[in-house]
């Protein structure tokens, strides 16, 4: 049975952990340990958890991780894979009518890099909308080209980007 080590970054309050811990058990896995990593705050005040387990298959953890994703949780390490560096920008535009989700999976197929964070304002359905979106990737390099993607992309919808607005990239 492979063992399985991911780190998530939660949010500081409570339940979060157990919202992480309900996909691994679904998906079959049986967990070995957490260490919870409150006195390292991310700069985007998350707490860093990890967490490793045992899945009878390989391709189990692929879907523990999904599952993880699609209930929002930011999954920033799988087997050591990390996603080291981080940033987040703004995108001001039509964002939802040019296909909103094209624009994550563009950045998400890249293998190197996701959108871990995000957060939409719509004042009305024909005015322009504001995304504060962030990416994380393996690598300071990757972010870039990440980034480098994602400004291609609004240069391709019409769509504003701004950054960074929180941090630098390091």
């Amino acid at each position: 049975m492979p063992v399985i080590s991911i780190v998530v970054e939660l949010q500081d309050k409570p339940g979060q952990l157990l919202k992480a811990l309900e996909p691994i058990s679904k998906g079959g896995g049986n967990i070995l340990s957490i260490i919870h990593k409150r006195d390292k705050m991310t700069p985007l005040k998350r707490v860093p958890v990890e967490i490793s387990f045992y899945v009878k298959k390989q391709e189990s953890a692929l879907g523990i991780i999904e599952s993880l994703k699609r209930e929002g949780l930011s999954v920033k390490s799988f087997n050591e894979i990390r996603l080291l560096a981080t940033t987040t920008v703004m995108i001001i535009g039509h964002i939802v009518k040019t296909d909103l989700s094209d624009t994550i999976n563009r950045i998400d197929s890249t293998g190197f890099a996701e959108v871990v964070d995000m957060e939409i304002t719509m004042p009305e359905v024909n005015k322009p909308s504001t995304a504060i979106i962030t990416i994380s990737a393996t690598g300071n390099k990757k972010l870039e080209e990440a980034l480098g993607l994602l400004k291609d992309v609004c240069r391709d919808k019409n769509l504003l980007m701004i950054e960074p607005v929180n941090e630098e990239i390091s």
